[in-house]
């Protein structure tokens, strides 16, 4: 890994953001892009510095080049209402950044990792998930941008692969967590903390049965880094923690740990959320030797404590149409920008 030349799509988002510390802590000489349009400057701000590390920002649906030889592609908008906001950006941001990725794999030779997501599942009709399992997904729902979307890049890493050779690898991530996630994104796990802390009462989707499975992010991370550095495995390999939750439970403990007043409130479910989500982790377990570190108390404790770091306890106004004004509201700002280290400043003359 000390010698490792990484690229990391996505790379200011809030798993991104880790990966990337994990790779510079390895020794890698590390580009984080990003177009900021959910990723936060603030998640690298403590690795600008760095001298193996350099930020740029970028629409991953444009092509670019870096002679680089890992391509991690965590880029696309991971919560409802951020992938909602605009459903055709997420899908081409899916396609065409995997697409643009998998070219500069082939023309760099450098392995490039996927990170799909659980949802290629949809609101499954097997339970819990394995890998071979083809999933029940709407292709005309309101979740279709993402869901879809994610299949796509599966398919176009699968025929690179066969077509092209591309040295691939694709991660399939269940629900994550930790520091670092976004307390405005809609999440289940950072709407009941922030709501908690705000004294509100927690929102519930549902009647609260529907289950999921809860990944501190740092486990994840460590299935990220395995899983690319492993020197043959090329089909989907879930990542996640297998203990299953209820959205009940869930919200119980995060009262407990918060030790607010707040009650707990129904609303109705979204269309196409899914009711169970679980993951088989034997594949993980065996061509990697992944196996989730760190219980839900433990990390949901951690996550707490960085939420009441923030100097705005506020979360933002999530809804779709208020996303939307506000990236309308930024198609002002440059589209391409490279900042911090020598390999950022010359990015531009780098770049196809």
């Amino acid at each position: 890994m000390n010698k490792r030349r990484a690229l990391v799509l996505g790379g200011a988002g809030f798993v991104g953001s880790h990966l990337c510390d994990r790779l510079v802590a390895k020794g890698a000489e590390v580009y984080a892009m990003d177009n900021l349009h959910t990723g936060r400057l603030e998640n690298i701000e403590h690795l600008r510095k760095h001298p193996r590390f350099s930020f740029i920002e970028h629409d991953v649906c444009e092509p670019f080049h870096l002679p680089v030889d890992r391509i991690y592609n965590l880029a696309c908008p991971a919560s409802p209402p951020h992938y909602q906001a605009d459903p055709v950006k997420t899908t081409l941001t899916s396609v065409l950044g995997t697409l643009n990725a998998l070219r500069l794999g082939i023309k760099c030779r450098a392995r490039v990792l996927q990170a799909s997501t659980s949802e290629v599942y949809g609101d499954p009709e097997v339970h819990p998930q394995p890998e071979t399992y083809r999933g029940a997904v709407n292709p005309i729902g309101p979740r279709a941008c993402y869901d879809e979307g994610k299949r796509c890049a599966e398919s176009l890493m699968a025929d690179f692969a066969r077509a092209h050779g591309a040295d691939i690898r694709i991660a399939r991530i269940f629900n994550t967590y930790g520091p670092r996630m976004d307390p405005g994104d809609g999440r289940i796990v950072s709407n009941f903390i922030m709501q908690a802390l705000r004294g509100e009462d927690l929102t519930i989707y549902g009647d609260g049965s529907q289950t999921r499975s809860f990944c501190y992010v740092d486990d994840l991370i460590d299935g990220i880094v395995a899983l690319m550095e492993h020197p043959s495995f090329t089909q989907p390999v879930n990542l996640g923690n297998p203990e299953e939750f209820s959205v009940r439970e869930l919200a119980d403990l995060v009262r407990g740990l918060v030790d607010t007043t707040s009650s707990i409130v129904f609303c109705p479910l979204p269309e196409d959320d899914p009711k169970v989500r679980k993951p088989v982790t034997n594949r993980a377990l065996e061509l990697l030797g992944f196996e989730p570190k760190v219980p839900l108390r433990e990390g949901l404790e951690r996550t707490i404590a960085y939420f009441m770091t923030l100097p705005d306890a506020r979360p933002r106004v999530v809804s779709a149409r208020s996303l939307i004004d506000a990236r309308r509201a930024k198609n002002g700002s440059s589209p391409t920008r490279a900042a911090s280290g020598s390999g950022a400043r010359s990015y531009k003359r780098a770049l196809i």
